[in-house]
């Protein structure tokens, strides 16, 4: 990490907050180093006992990315579950990302519901966002993902959802000024009554005190990150995927998103100057699966393949219903953050301090 992120701090030896904070914070408190497995298999018998005689008793988002395919595997092999695989289509998947999810559903003989977001309300609301000039533009695929799940388990009453989030490969988190919160319904409101031009009639929505009080402890939907409590090592994940389904490797995290593939390598470099796998790398680099070498001599290149970009702008550009030229009139615009409209981050600064507090977040600054 460098000061592209503006609210690094570094200590006197040279050491930034986001190292200082997973050595004093995040490693003394992750469950793996304490009984994790143990108390991974706890949760699981719980979950298991909850969904005698129901089709299923969880559910998994996926994405078919390694992250979420490698948690079904265990929670299906290891874990002795039956949870249903549930997945959003916001309209950007790509051809690896579908594959992918198909082989492990079928692999692993388990049922896949998928919900379909209205793409006319859906690309209003990406309009509306690059047009805001800020940098998450990923924000409204990310709040339909989350906002459909929780609605669907409500709905159902499912009360146990897993994820694949994780500490070993997301221990250093994004800065809040690159990936805003993307639960925050206020901002997004706002930004779409500002630059939208069609309701959301359809278009689902969460909030933090929503999806973070009223479902856990009103509904008792209880939202469980099991690849916190194993060794999760993420090329020995990759390697097993391939050889046992016939998984798809992607070039880089969240790649299996067309959108998210030219937002993260493409557009927050060349518009902010985000580099996105210097979050990614110092994960990997601090849990001992990269070096810091390797990662160096990797950001020596580019974040995105120059032989493919013109292709990726174009795809967007026509997925949205824009010229091309319109969509890199967007690059030059003024500059905008999270700061510039209305939000709840107040609301995210309280709970953050609160769930610190109490021991129940794990992982970013403290």
């Amino acid at each position: 990490m460098d000061t592209s992120d503006a609210m690094i701090v570094f200590d006197e030896k040279g050491v930034c907050d986001h190292c200082n904070a997973y050595f004093e914070h995040t490693l003394p408190n992750w469950p793996v180093n304490h009984g994790g497995e143990a108390q991974l298999e706890k949760i699981a018998e719980r979950i298991r006992n909850e969904g005698k005689g129901k089709d299923f008793d969880c559910i998994i988002g996926m994405s078919g990315g390694i992250d979420s395919s490698y948690l079904t595997y265990i929670a299906k092999e290891n874990l002795g579950l039956r949870p249903l695989v549930f997945h959003v289509d916001a309209g950007w998947n790509s051809q690896e990302a579908v594959n992918n999810i198909e082989k492990l559903v079928d692999g692993l003989g388990l049922d896949l519901y998928t919900e379909v977001i209205d793409w006319n309300e859906m690309r209003d609301l990406q309009l509306a966002y690059f047009k805001a000039g800020v940098p998450n533009i990923d924000t409204p695929q990310d709040h339909a993902f989350f906002a459909t799940m929780y609605q669907f388990a409500q709905k159902y009453q499912v009360k146990n959802i897993l994820t694949g989030a994780n500490l070993s490969t997301e221990c250093v988190r994004n800065p809040v000024e690159w990936m805003y919160y993307q639960s925050d319904s206020v901002q997004l409101r706002d930004i779409h009554q500002q630059f939208g031009s069609r309701p959301l009639k359809n278009y689902p929505r969460t909030s933090i005190l929503w999806h973070k009080v009223y479902l856990p402890y009103i509904q008792g939907i209880k939202v469980i990150r099991p690849l916190n409590y194993i060794p999760y090592v993420k090329q020995d994940a990759i390697k097993l995927l391939v050889e046992r389904f016939g998984w798809q490797p992607y070039p880089r995290k969240h790649f299996e998103s067309r959108f998210t593939r030219f937002y993260e390598s493409y557009w927050l470099f060349k518009r902010f100057g985000y580099d996105v796998r210097r979050v990614q790398f110092s994960s990997l680099i601090l849990t001992g699966q990269m070096s810091r070498e390797e990662a160096l001599e990797e950001l020596k290149k580019s974040p995105y393949d120059e032989q493919t970009i013109a292709q990726d702008i174009e795809f967007v550009a026509n997925k949205l219903a824009i010229s091309v030229p319109e969509l890199e009139s967007y690059l030059e615009a003024p500059r905008r953050s999270y700061q510039d409209y209305k939000s709840q981050k107040w609301v995210y600064d309280l709970g953050a301090k609160a769930m610190k507090l109490l021991r129940m977040e794990v992982g970013g600054k403290r």
